[in-house]
């Protein structure tokens, strides 16, 4: 077994003949690396995130002090 040299160093490189490694990295015709992501025409960058429905509430069973 010969050692592929678009491992990226760690020695654990799994690379498929498309370039894909098992770890997720990818073969860019120089490194491996993470592919970038792509934007989904779904997604709303302007969107609020929404805020929890309630606060978490501290609570003490009578004669357990919570310090």
């Amino acid at each position: 077994m010969s050692e592929d040299p678009r491992c990226c160093g760690t020695g654990t490189c799994i690379i498929s003949a498309d370039g894909v490694c098992w770890c997720g990295q990818q073969w860019d015709g120089e490194k491996m690396c993470f592919p970038k992501p792509v934007a989904s025409v779904d997604v709303n960058t302007h969107a609020f995130h929404a805020k929890p429905a309630q606060e978490l509430v501290s609570v003490s069973a009578p004669g357990v002090h919570n310090d």
